[in-house]
């Protein structure tokens, strides 16, 4: 069996080895010697290890949580929990690392972090099925509930093209920073499922997305005044197919993958070409990515990045 059958093969069956180390970093190869400089990186890619462990090198390389967090500050944390799933069938951001992540912000001296998304089943069963809310909690965090309107204040959207206004979670809106933690998933309206997607999340009308241009809305939230700090995306177990909700652990693959920007576009654009070698989506489908890069939020040459890659 030839290499391209081999790899259509393992696609279509989830199994472990669908995604090896030297495939995936082939696709971000730089043609230039960024690694070898001293500047500070652009991005992490680790492969290979568990959720909790690839994040540790991840933040590491980016220069330590104390980067993003500072002493007192309060954090809020956006995994995605939209989905009554096990961690096995990928519907949801791997419990390990949001636990993870939330001993890491107390670490650096955070005050206080707040987990919460808004769910598109029983926000109960999401948190609980998920184990985002046992492994924060553990953690130290307070999980908080995203299903009322209440919930949300109302803000502008000035850059924005279609999306001039909407009402985003006061759990973001008065901490002192945040950290977007998606999982990597195909999506059946969006194309992809990723940072970008992860923010339809901290709004309340999400209607008005599907409504009024998905693509061009997307990309409009992510021009929110108050970017996140961080861009984790989850690529341990990687939703191949009938996403954002999966049916079966036919849909998923075990990849082992990890990104880490806080160039939203750029991890988003890194994690396509990571997806790519699992089933296939042209990035030019996923046009949310385009249209945020036209609004200037980010960058899609990779190239033009210092990525650092780490193969565990």
């Amino acid at each position: 069996m030839d290499r391209r059958n081999f790899l259509r093969l393992v696609a279509l069956t989830g199994l472990a080895s669908t995604v090896t180390p030297s495939e995936a970093f082939d696709l971000l190869k730089q043609t230039g010697e960024n690694e070898a400089t001293k500047q500070a990186y652009d991005m992490v890619a680790v492969m290979g290890g568990e959720p909790e462990v690839m994040f540790r090198h991840a933040i590491k390389e980016m220069g330590g949580m104390g980067k993003f967090v500072k002493k007192g500050q309060k954090v809020c944390i956006k995994p995605n929990i939209g989905w009554d799933k096990v961690p096995e069938l990928a519907g949801n951001t791997n419990p390990k690392l949001i636990g993870e992540i939330v001993k890491q912000c107390f670490d650096a001296g955070a005050k206080e972090v707040v987990v919460f998304d808004h769910t598109c089943d029983d926000w109960r069963k999401c948190y609980k099925n998920s184990g985002i809310e046992d492994a924060a909690k553990e953690a130290g965090a307070k999980v908080v509930p995203a299903h009322e309107e209440s919930y949300y204040r109302a803000i502008s959207l000035p850059n924005a093209k279609v999306l001039k206004t909407a009402k985003v979670h006061k759990a973001l809106l008065d901490s002192d920073v945040w950290i977007n933690v998606p999982i990597l998933k195909n999506h059946g309206g969006a194309k992809m499922s990723i940072s970008m997607k992860n923010m339809m999340g901290i709004v309340w009308d999400r209607g008005f997305f599907h409504e009024n241009d998905l693509q061009q809305c997307i990309a409009d939230i992510c021009s929110l005044a108050k970017h996140p700090v961080l861009n984790v995306v989850d690529a341990y177990r990687v939703l191949k197919s009938n996403g954002p909700r999966g049916r079966s652990a036919a849909d998923v693959a075990l990849a082992k993958g990890l990104f880490i920007s806080q160039d939203i576009v750029a991890v988003d654009t890194a994690a396509v070409k990571f997806f790519n070698q699992i089933a296939k989506m042209p990035i030019e489908q996923v046009t949310h990515i385009a249209n945020a890069s036209q609004l200037k939020l980010g960058n899609m040459n990779l190239d033009k990045m210092n990525i650092k890659r780490i193969k565990l």
